[in-house]
């Protein structure tokens, strides 16, 4: 999951269970800002570990570092004390009033659980158990940017701030909702451009959803009359019944897959169904066999849809001595022809644990269309989509 969506997240908790405030007021310190601040922040701290990818030279860094250390379980009460520990050092310097240390240990345990959390609903994988264990392990529910769980657990906050006064009541809800409306085109731009366009019908119903959020709260006064904390405790409910929704989606989608390789009578090694945008009726459904991998492209509401007729060749690259870190993380990795030129080019893409939807390892090769045997020719770095040469 994005770093945003995490920090949102770590906002909404602590304003719902820590009896946290707006963050971004001209108001002083208090004890129930630092409150929210502190979840924030727990939230968004296992990111941290990003840093080093940038700085590194090893293009593996990615893979082999991130979401591990900061991601751990095992690890999650030291960095909880440390980061508690220098919030009331801080608090102290600047006699600033915090909560005692003990609630502030209990909202960064808190604000990082969450993050890991959210981590182990994507596909990516997360090293639950480091250092004991290095083993990258997913719930597969989650697509790794969620625009819908990004709104699910922002929208509460900006509502519980809109009905906070009266005064100025239509100018601003006319302001959030256009702004919100704005953010909802932006993201229904960036999903047509990576090629998953939402439906019209399905951006009419998001700005109808937000005008009834912002506007239907003040019919008869109520809105005002609900606190802060149950405004964002509401949010964390829907929070709650999305990620129900997405487990119950991703049953539905192997239960689908599953058929699909019983259909076909598959020799399977491995299933798995990945989550896709822009909702969580979409699903990339992946068989791997020893021939290669199957994929199928599912949309939940359409009847199944018929399984392609050839697999994604996998099989020529396993051997590849520099990959092999990478492979044994990449549960269905693919090769996708990208011409049709004598010497084609291919987008290898590894599926499931170990690699993120936006990048895979890059290298180039020469081989045999019929025996697709491999020789090495050229290594390159991490690009947005990995490059290999196929003889034709």
């Amino acid at each position: 999951m994005d770093t945003i969506t995490h920090g949102i997240a770590g906002a909404l908790i602590g304003k719902a269970f820590f009896g946290g405030e707006d963050l971004f007021t001209r108001q002083p310190l208090t004890q129930p800002r630092v409150a929210a601040m502190a979840a924030t922040l727990g939230a968004i701290f296992p990111d941290v570990d990003i840093v080093r990818d940038v700085v590194s030279r090893n293009p593996m860094t990615l893979l082999t570092w991130h979401r591990s250390w900061t991601h751990s379980l095992v690890m999650l009460p030291a960095f909880a004390l440390g980061l508690a520990a220098l919030t009331r050092y801080v608090a102290r310097k600047r006699a600033i009033s915090s909560p005692s240390f003990a609630l502030l240990l209990l909202i960064y345990a808190v604000g990082i659980g969450s993050h890991i959390f959210l981590d182990y609903a994507t596909s990516f994988g997360t090293m639950l158990w480091t250092p004991l264990s290095r083993t990258r392990e997913s719930w597969d529910l989650l697509f790794i940017i969620d625009f819908t769980l990004t709104a699910v657990v922002l929208v509460p906050q900006f509502v519980a701030a809109l009905y906070r006064a009266r005064e100025g009541f239509p100018r601003r809800a006319l302001r959030m909702w256009l702004g919100f409306s704005a953010c909802a085109g932006l993201a229904a731009w960036l999903l047509t451009a990576a090629e998953f366009p939402p439906s019209l019908a399905a951006m009419f119903a998001v700005l109808c959803i937000l005008a009834v959020l912002f506007f239907a709260p003040a019919a008869g006064g109520w809105g005002y009359r609900v606190s802060l904390k149950n405004w964002n405790r509401a949010g964390f409910v829907v929070f709650a019944a999305y990620m129900g929704l997405a487990a119950g989606a991703h049953h539905a989608a192997m239960t689908r897959i599953e058929k699909f390789a019983e259909e076909k009578g598959l020799p399977v090694e491995t299933l798995g169904a990945l989550p896709l945008p822009p909702s969580v009726v979409h699903w990339d459904g992946l068989v791997r066999t020893p021939r290669g991998v199957y994929e199928i492209r599912m949309n939940l509401s359409d009847r199944f849809p018929p399984g392609p007729q050839d697999p994604i060749v996998y099989s020529y690259y396993r051997t590849l001595r520099r990959t092999n870190s990478w492979l044994r993380r990449a549960g269905f990795p693919t090769c996708r022809p990208i011409s049709a030129s004598r010497v084609s080019r291919c987008t290898v893409r590894g599926r499931r644990a170990g690699t993120p939807w936006w990048s895979s390892r890059t290298c180039a090769f020469s081989a045999a269309a019929a025996g697709l045997r491999h020789s090495p020719t050229k290594w390159c770095s991490m690009r947005k989509k990995t490059s290999w040469n196929r003889a034709g």
